[in-house]
């Protein structure tokens, strides 16, 4: 599934979505029962025929990414982790909805009163939605229409974004969470304005968040794998349901035949 993915992706497409979360194997070879190993994800953006795959790895070392995605060139929807930066011949393209919630999670400290006030996270916060609605203006536009409306509306956001990141990193505290919210944009600002390059790109990774759900849920109600063997059959379910969903394909499961197959892959 991995080599055909590759395939697929180096021959047609130039733009993946990733991000990665832990899982729990019992029996990994070499490894206590308590330590957390890492299923990966990656998928391809939003054009017709959407694939989605899974791939499981004891570590979250970044030379997992780069031994999967060998081979392919373009864009990667990624997250802040530094792993990704060994991945060749790609443009990391961040995520604005990460740079978001970190202006979110620094107003909901504050009493309730002052959370709708002019308070500085206010205006992180502001800056971030006004790029998100002009996107949701350019849903239906062409990716080269999208691409010129792009620099036209957000740019001059995201100019006066920057010179207020700038102006804010001297009078804030650095560890304090709103010093956080603007040291991330600010580390993250050459990926956070990747998106501009082109019009098929999206302003933020929840494409590959929403396909990571499934083990985020798992770790809840399965909470864990037996053996490798089993983690890597859950990839290949999950990797096959998702990109059917991805699809619009309806998905019919046989119960019975999951159930008798299920001692000997878990």
């Amino acid at each position: 599934m991995e080599s055909l993915f590759i395939a697929k992706s180096k021959n047609s497409k130039d733009i993946l979505h990733s991000d990665e979360t832990t899982v729990q194997v019992l029996h990994e070879p070499r490894q206590a029962s308590t330590f957390k190993s890492y299923m990966w994800r990656y998928h391809t953006g939003g054009e017709d025929s959407p694939i989605v795959l899974y791939d499981y790895q004891k570590t979250r070392a970044g030379e997992h990414t780069k031994q999967f995605l060998k081979g392919f060139k373009g864009y990667l929807h990624v997250d802040r982790y530094a792993g990704y930066h060994k991945v060749s011949s790609v443009t990391l393209v961040g995520c604005f909805v990460h740079a978001l919630r970190k202006f979110d999670e620094t107003l909901k400290v504050l009493p309730e009163s002052k959370r709708h006030s002019n308070v500085t996270a206010c205006e992180g916060l502001n800056c971030c939605n006004k790029l998100f609605a002009i996107d949701r203006d350019l849903k239906e536009c062409t990716p080269e229409e999208r691409y010129e409306k792009r620099l036209e509306c957000r740019q001059p956001v995201l100019e006066t974004f920057s010179a207020w990141l700038n102006t804010q990193k001297s009078k804030v505290i650095p560890k304090s969470l709103l010093g956080k919210a603007i040291t991330y944009c600010l580390n993250q600002r050459e990926k956070l304005v990747a998106f501009l390059e082109d019009g098929r790109l999206e302003i933020d990774n929840n494409r590959s968040e929403r396909s990571i759900k499934p083990f985020i849920i798992g770790r809840k109600n399965l909470i864990f794998s037996n053996t490798p063997k089993g983690a890597k059959a859950s990839l290949i379910i999950n990797s096959i349901m998702e990109t059917a969903k991805e699809n619009n394909l309806i998905l019919f499961i046989i119960f019975n035949t999951y159930l008798r197959s299920f001692p000997t892959w878990t």
